[in-house]
C-alpha cells in the first residue's frame, strides 16, 4: 500500500541508473507497493533482457476494507501475479508476515536474507523507507520497518559471502525515493505500468468506489513518473537512490 504524492524536484540531478547487472531482487512489504512508479522501471528492465523477482513481506490482507483477511489475502496474492506479468515479471513470492504489523526482527531479516541468498541478484530494490515521502505526507510504519530489516539481511549477506559477487554477493541496494540519486528513463513503460497498477482492482475500488479503476491507476503513475527538468531530454522518469555500497 503506498502514498501517492507529487514528487519534489530534487535539489542536485540523479545520474542514470546502472546498466552493469543481470538479475534484480525487489523487495517490498505489500501487494501493489511495486506498482506506484516502480513498475515502470521494472518494464524497461525486463524488456531489456534483464531478470527480476518480487518478494514480498505480507499478502496485503488488512489491505481492503470490510473485508476479511482470510479473503482478502489470497485475491491481493493473485492481483499481484497479474500485476507482475504486465511488466515482464513472473516470480513473485509471499513472505507471510502480517500486513500492517511488519517489525524489523530476526525473523523477517532471515526471510530478506533467505531471498537474497536462493534469487542470487547482482541488484536488491526496494521501497522508499524515510519517515515522509514529503513534508506532511508520512510513510507507513511497515514501509520504514521493512526497509531497515532490508538493509541489515542486505549487509549480513555481503559479509558473509564476502567480496566476490560469483559467491552470491549483490553488487548495488536501491530504493525508490522521492529525492533520488539515479534515475531510470521510462519513455515507452508507462502503459505496462498503468496496467499493472490496474490489476488490483479489488483493492483499489474499494479505496475510490467513484472513479474508474483504471483511471485511479493513469493518474497515480503519471503523478509518479513525471518528467523532472534537467533530466533524460523532458521523458518521464523513476528515481532511486543507492544505499549501498
Amino acid at each position: 500500500m503506498s502514498d501517492s504524492t507529487d514528487q519534489p524536484t530534487p535539489t542536485t540531478l540523479p545520474e542514470p541508473f546502472p546498466t552493469d547487472w543481470t538479475r534484480c531482487l525487489v523487495l517490498v512489504a505489500h501487494p501493489d507497493d511495486t506498482e506506484y512508479g516502480m513498475s515502470a522501471a521494472i518494464a524497461r528492465w525486463t524488456a531489456e533482457g534483464r531478470s527480476v523477482v518480487y518478494v514480498l513481506a505480507s499478502s496485503g490482507e488488512a489491505g481492503i476494507e470490510g473485508m476479511a483477511p482470510s479473503i482478502a489475502g489470497p485475491i491481493r496474492e493473485e492481483e499481484q501475479r497479474r500485476s507482475a506479468a504486465h511488466v515482464g515479471v513472473h516470480t513473485v513470492e509471499f513472505l507471510g508476515f502480517p500486513d500492517s504489523r511488519i517489525v524489523n526482527n530476526g525473523d523477517l531479516r532471515d526471510a530478506i536474507a533467505d531471498s537474497i541468498r536462493k534469487h542470487r541478484p547482482d541488484v536488491v530494490v526496494s521501497l522508499y523507507s524515510g519517515a515522509e515521502f514529503a513534508p506532511g505526507f508520512p510513510n507507513q510504519s511497515d514501509h520504514i520497518e521493512f526497509g531497515a530489516a532490508v538493509g541489515a539481511a542486505y549487509d549480513d549477506v555481503v559479509a558473509a559471502a564476502g567480496v566476490d559477487s560469483r559467491e552470491g554477493r549483490p553488487q548495488m541496494w536501491f530504493e525508490s525515493d522521492p529525492q533520488p540519486s539515479h534515475y531510470v528513463d521510462v519513455k515507452g513503460f508507462i502503459e505496462p505500468a498503468v496496467d499493472a497498477l490496474a490489476e488490483h482492482r479489488e483493492y483499489m475500488s474499494v479505496l475510490d468506489p467513484q472513479t474508474p479503476v483504471r483511471d485511479q491507476a493513469r493518474a497515480q503513475v503519471e503523478r509518479m513518473v513525471a518528467p523532472v527538468e534537467g533530466l533524460a531530454d523532458g521523458d518521464p522518469v523513476v528515481g532511486f537512490t543507492r544505499k549501498r555500497p
